[in-house]
């Protein structure tokens, strides 16, 4: 099974959000109460009813005023998942897509995927006690579609496939953007299955971590923490 990329072009971006409601229409998320923090963005944060969130950044662009710069916020899909290392309960996993798959019968709420992630996606729950994220559409994906966001997304800044056909795509993006884009994703914890093209450096957009890695704890087998998550889980159903 080959690869699958998910990329994000944001010089196509408009910002209209159809992504976001997508995901909740397709994962059957409850809308949450909204206010006015000064910005279009809303929530403000990831959380356990919103795995897609666009962020929207004002910048001083001169004598041009103001610019928006937009930003789609999900799970990443990590080559080396975080989450995946430190799950306890097999409740986090890779698929055959090389995407990261969320079972939440396993889940026991331990949270290390929570504190593992250096996107900080996965979100927890109170309610039900256990954390929430994007699975890439894993159900679509089984039944030959892509995922939600993608299908809805009117400009095409949202494309799905395989990585050779993705990657293609890049390749002739950034071409005809003659050096005045960047590509983020491809670098880190060995390369994740959600991609970015950027118009400006990924410096320039808040919440984007500059240089995300694998905490140093896990640079060796987490069988301890496990076990104490699983320890963790056993006397919260005790008590």
């Amino acid at each position: 099974m080959s690869k699958k990329i998910k990329l994000y072009d944001a010089t196509k971006c408009t910002g209209c959000r159809g992504c976001q409601l997508a995901c909740k229409q397709w994962n059957d998320l409850p809308a949450d109460q909204t206010e006015n923090r000064g910005s279009y963005q809303n929530p403000p944060s990831l959380n356990p009813n919103t795995w897609l969130l666009m962020h929207f950044n004002e910048v001083d662009a001169g004598a041009d005023g103001v610019k928006w710069l937009f930003r789609k916020d999900s799970c990443m899909h990590c080559t080396d998942a975080a989450c995946v290392r430190v799950c306890p309960s097999g409740a986090l996993t890779h698929t055959k897509y090389s995407t990261v798959a969320v079972d939440q019968k396993k889940c026991i709420g331990c949270q290390e995927c929570v504190t593992a992630c250096p996107f900080d996606v996965p979100q927890y729950d109170a309610k039900t006690k256990k954390t929430t994220r994007c699975d890439m559409c894993f159900s679509r994906l089984e039944n030959n579609l892509e995922p939600a966001c993608v299908k809805t997304c009117p400009t095409g800044a949202l494309q799905f496939g395989d990585e050779d056909k993705i990657q293609a795509i890049i390749k002739a993006r950034m071409a005809a953007l003659k050096g005045k884009s960047h590509l983020y994703g491809d670098k880190f914890v060995g390369g994740t299955h959600m991609l970015y093209i950027l118009p400006e450096p990924p410096a320039s957009y808040s919440g984007l971590p500059q240089n995300p890695r694998l905490p140093v704890s896990l640079t060796s087998w987490q069988d301890g923490l496990k076990k104490r998550a699983l320890l963790f889980s056993s006397n919260r159903e005790r008590g």
